[in-house]
């Protein structure tokens, strides 16, 4: 019998998900229980194994039939090595995880950052599906990449391509965790549009948003909707932003297409006209012509999905 399977997992720092997949995407068993990254790195590392025996089971094949095993993980990660370095929501640090898990099952097991397997999900099974050349950009709590050239993932000398967040859009702006000053994360991430948002009503600016105990970049989105001029501020300074973080990374790549995820982009129609009216004001006309940029297709399932893709097109 061949190995006609792969198994993808999710790594997150909440729970951890599953899917047995065959080679044409299609999803036979999957499986999510928490991380309870609290109980240490040992710990996790046996809630995956659990994970792994538990969606075989369900799908009823065997270990035998797995070609190929793929983890998504919050990074920084040494690929090589298949190791996590340290990540802030996990307990691993210097930690080989896929070592014990060839050992475990005596299956080939490949390691990739969150954001580099949810583009790599999205070419194979979501909205880049057919294309040869695209960029995946999230937009969420940060901003992340990743890139699909010539339909391979693109790494990069160190394994950290696309940290897109850290670009510089600002130059004199506010300084970004990473150290830098003006990074696209900071001045347009859903965590800075949550910021300016509260900003807006500590200078006791006349806004609906006071009416929130917290303000996130989703109380922001409501309420510039219903046409609170504060909150339509807000978008109005970062999503220009965000805009000149994808103009970059179409100059720098010319993809067929750029796939926004992460919580911003469920905002809708208002996050791509402001990308795609920088975009025509800042790229080649050929480039921006011929680039479409469109939501992520595949919705709550991305990790798990890209997991999956990750381990199919590493073992062909």
């Amino acid at each position: 019998m061949g190995k006609d399977y792969v198994i993808g997992i999710d790594l997150g720092g909440t729970k951890i998900s599953g899917a047995f997949s065959d080679y044409e995407g299609n999803i036979l068993s999957k499986y999510t229980i928490p991380t309870n990254a609290f109980e240490g790195d040992q710990s996790v590392l046996q809630r995956i194994i659990s994970v792994i025996e538990k969606v075989v089971i369900e799908s009823g094949k065997d270990i035998e039939d797995v070609n190929a095993i793929g983890i998504g993980s919050p990074g920084p990660l040494d690929i090589k090595e298949g190791k996590i370095i340290e990540t802030a929501n996990l307990p691993f640090k210097n930690f080989k995880l896929v070592e014990p898990i060839e050992k475990r099952f005596n299956v080939k097991t490949y390691l990739d950052n969150d954001a580099n397997v949810a583009a790599i999900g999205e070419f194979m099974m979501g909205a880049g599906k057919g294309t040869n050349n695209i960029v995946y950009i999230t937009v969420s709590t940060g901003i992340g990449g990743g890139a699909i050239i010539n339909g391979k993932i693109y790494r990069g000398n160190t394994y950290n391509a696309l940290e897109i967040g850290h670009t510089t859009v600002l130059p004199d702006g506010p300084k970004c965790k990473c150290g830098n000053y003006g990074c696209a994360e900071v001045m347009a991430s859903g965590t800075a549009i949550g910021r300016r948002g509260t900003e807006a009503v500590m200078k006791g600016l006349k806004t609906s948003l006071s009416q929130y105990e917290k303000v996130t970049s989703y109380e922001v989105f409501q309420e510039a909707k219903k046409g609170d001029k504060a909150a339509q501020d807000v978008l109005n300074t970062a999503l220009p932003y965000l805009g000149i973080c994808v103009a970059n990374v179409i100059t720098s790549f010319d993809p067929e297409m750029v796939v926004i995820g992460g919580g911003v982009s469920k905002a809708g129609d208002i996050v791509f006209e402001k990308i795609q009216t920088e975009v025509d004001k800042r790229c080649f006309g050929s480039m921006a012509n011929s680039c479409r940029i469109v939501p992520a297709g595949l919705g709550t399932d991305a990790g798990v999905i890209g997991a999956v893709a990750l381990a199919i097109m590493e073992s062909r």
